[in-house]
């Protein structure tokens, strides 16, 4: 990480010298070099901020909101790598892609977020077992998602 002109902006000129200092001349380089990132040096909190940076940083504009094609394409980027499950981070992936929802269609930070947390909680199908969505206060998004589990059989 080097420090930019402007805080919380990358100017143009900026992650070019970036992009060919790293040699990354495609979106499949770029895409390659992410998981190799270490990020395993920072803690949770540190890793946290770094993920709230991942989403508000792809904002466009005063939105406050994500597509969730591009979540689903971040999550991979942010968290494949050991950070939490492989599992986990696919099968929400997956829920993602394939939900016909469309109050899902648009991703907030909150969810964003909650999914991080709720992994660090539930990182394995047999602590997932345990989730009681009547007791919880995560987002539906994420009562929806262990009810898609549950249907897979991945929830006992």
């Amino acid at each position: 990480w080097e420090p930019t002109k402007k805080p919380a902006e990358i100017q143009k000129e900026e992650w070019m010298a970036g992009c060919h200092k790293l040699q990354l001349d495609s979106v499949d380089k770029f895409k390659k070099l992410l998981p190799s990132l270490d990020t395993g040096f920072m803690d949770r909190e540190e890793f946290g901020d770094f993920y709230k940076f991942c989403f508000q940083f792809n904002r466009s504009g005063t939105h406050k909101t994500l597509d969730k094609d591009l979540v689903v394409a971040l999550l991979k980027m942010c968290l494949t790598g050991g950070r939490i499950q492989s599992e986990r981070l696919n099968t929400y992936c997956d829920f993602l892609e394939t939900t016909k929802d469309e109050s899902y269609s648009k991703i907030t930070l909150d969810q964003w977020r909650s999914f991080l947390d709720f992994s660090y909680e539930y990182p394995d199908a047999d602590a997932l077992e345990k989730y009681d969505e009547s007791q919880s206060a995560w987002p539906v998004l994420i009562d929806e998602y262990c009810e898609h589990m549950e249907k897979l059989g991945k929830k006992k």
